[in-house]
């Protein structure tokens, strides 16, 4: 097909794998990026709140985990609350505007690359159903140009243009099921996410307030 072929054959061909390339590497990509968020979190339980601190739990977290990025997104939080018009925002307001933000920027970088599996998985079996049918129209006005329409003559152009369906089918078939597949790994992941991100913030808002109160009776007593 690709020595015989046209520039439409091969320009499909060449479209066809590129997504399928593209597909798999995401799906892979993705497998390991949620498999390292989940390992993160089972440290949250052994390290995190064990520490005796917001700020020691945070640093025995690694770099670049979801969980760190939240909590010392939080004591940030509570640590910037000044100036003339944060201070007319309330405290545990800004504190939850501030995580929330840290957890749906988390969400987006676990959703990133899923709109392509599902492009991909909607798109290529059209695509390869195109290559078809040029390669049909192809064969059936070589046949007709030879006056010979035997079926011998028929089956070999005919089959040969089919393949291209099949390629598309081929490449759809698992984005869509990578697509689903990570789709409902990653509400798991955000599960644990957001009841981490939950208790930070209690743990925040409660010891920001107690600070908070402390200080200003300290000003009143003085």
């Amino acid at each position: 097909m690709w020595e015989e072929g046209d520039f439409v054959n091969k320009g499909t061909i060449i479209i066809l794998s590129l997504m399928s390339i593209g597909s798999w590497y995401i799906i892979i990509t993705k497998l390991i990026d949620q498999q390292k968020i989940m390992r993160q979190s089972k440290e949250v339980s052994a390290k995190f709140w064990k520490a005796p601190s917001i700020a020691a739990g945070s640093a025995s977290l690694k770099e670049g985990s979801p969980f760190r990025f939240i909590a010392e997104t939080g004591t940030k939080a509570t640590q910037h609350h000044d100036g003339a018009l944060l201070e007319q925002i309330d405290l545990s307001t800004w504190v939850t505007m501030q995580i929330q933000r840290a957890v749906d920027r988390v969400q987006s970088r676990l959703q990133d690359g899923l709109s392509f599996l599902a492009t991909v998985g909607s798109t290529s079996p059209f695509i390869g159903l195109f290559g078809t049918v040029w390669g049909i129209y192809n064969a059936l006005t070589a046949i007709g140009m030879s006056g010979n329409a035997s079926i011998d003559k028929v089956a070999g152009p005919v089959g040969e243009a089919l393949i291209m369906t099949a390629f598309g089918l081929f490449v759809a078939v698992p984005a869509v099921l990578g697509y689903n597949w990570l789709v409902r790994r990653n509400k798991s992941v955000m599960e644990d996410v957001r009841s981490f991100s939950a208790d930070v913030h209690s743990v925040l808002i409660s010891g920001a307030m107690s600070t908070s109160n402390a200080a200003a009776s300290a000003k009143k007593a003085g």
